[in-house]
């Protein structure tokens, strides 16, 4: 679906198109309040992703480890959104799929492979703090938008484009997308679990 609809529709799978088209469904400038809300909310979600225990605590700890290893300012915000994920029970990996340069073949046939997510590229033996080679949005094993600046900007397309296309959220990421629904664009979600982090945050904000 994903194919025909791009070689119809090609001026969608735009940056500046993806936001007019959230633009005009939610009447909410996508990028700049997504950055704005995440970069508000940022303080209380570490708050809340410091007071987390168990297994999943781990998880969040060592994902946030990362801030501490580089200076780059996307690795802030990379970091809050994969822990929101993990927070949320949910697996950054089915949201974010990073991959080493190994060939073009390899790389291709990963890419077909995915059905909705951030496909990051990776030069083989690259540290976890280097920049990514290639950042883009698969659907359906399409690469629809590409060379994308940093992963936390392809999550905000990514949002826009599910809404432009009316895709429904993946159920191995339905809360992390409906938390990002709530807590970042302000729109209301069905889930009551996304619901009650926000909730909590929004309240102590």
């Amino acid at each position: 679906m994903i194919a025909d609809f791009k070689m119809r529709w090609p001026a969608l799978f735009q940056v500046n198109e993806v936001n007019a088209e959230f633009k005009r469904i939610t009447t909410i400038q996508l990028q700049s309040k997504f950055f704005t809300r995440l970069d508000s909310l940022s303080k209380n979600l570490m708050s809340v992703y410091a007071k987390k225990g168990g297994a999943l605590g781990r998880k969040i700890r060592n994902t946030m480890a990362r801030m501490t290893q580089s200076d780059a300012i996307e690795v802030k915000p990379e970091c809050i959104l994969r822990s929101l994920c993990v927070y949320l029970n949910e697996d950054p990996g089915n949201l974010i799929k990073e991959y080493m340069v190994t060939s073009m073949e390899v790389t291709a046939r990963k890419r077909r492979q995915m059905v909705l997510g951030i496909f990051v590229v990776r030069h083989e033996g690259a540290e976890p703090t280097d920049d990514p080679e290639h950042i883009a949005i698969v659907l359906e094993g399409v690469e629809v938008l590409s060379e994308l600046s940093s992963v936390p900007f392809a999550v905000a397309m990514l949002l826009g484009l599910i809404y432009a296309l009316h895709l429904s959220y993946p159920p191995e990421l339905r809360y992390t997308f409906e938390a990002l629904q709530k807590g970042i664009t302000e729109q209301d979600p069905n889930r009551l679990l996304a619901l009650k982090l926000f909730c909590e945050l929004l309240n102590n904000h």
